[in-house]
């Protein structure tokens, strides 16, 4: 017997990037990737202080110029923010593990406070630094 042939049917293409609407959980899950990956340097940054700490005071000098300086302290300030954002994905991550926040409303609002978190924590960090000094 002879196979049958089917008339061809076009099949719907997978939805991609392109037809998505950005939602804020999109764009925190991106930037929670990103900033997890942005972890990896801010690490090197805390060994070679701790490498340079337990250098001397020669290799320490050069380090602290360096975090004193003006880019220096833009680039704590930014690891800062990436490691506050990176937490608060976490927890948001974690609250999601056991199923709280999953209608539309708190995912959204779950997603908006991690950036807002994480910038707010971040001024009030370093507020808190610059006065104490």
């Amino acid at each position: 017997m002879a196979p049958t042939a089917r008339p061809t049917v076009a099949q719907p293409l997978s939805p991609h990037l392109q037809i998505y609407r950005w939602t804020w959980t999109m764009a925190m899950s991106v930037f929670h990737r990103i900033t997890g990956t942005a972890l990896y340097g801010g690490t090197a940054l805390v060994a070679i202080w701790l490498v340079a700490l337990a250098s001397g005071p020669a290799a320490y000098g050069y380090v602290a110029w360096f975090f004193g300086s003006i880019l220096g302290r833009l680039v704590l300030f930014a690891y800062t923010w990436i490691l506050l954002h990176h937490m608060l994905g976490g927890l948001r991550h974690f609250l999601w593990d056991f199923g709280l926040g999953l209608d539309r409303e708190r995912r959204m609002w779950l997603s908006r406070g991690t950036l807002i978190g994480s910038v707010a924590l971040t001024v009030t960090i370093w507020a808190l630094a610059l006065i104490l000094r």
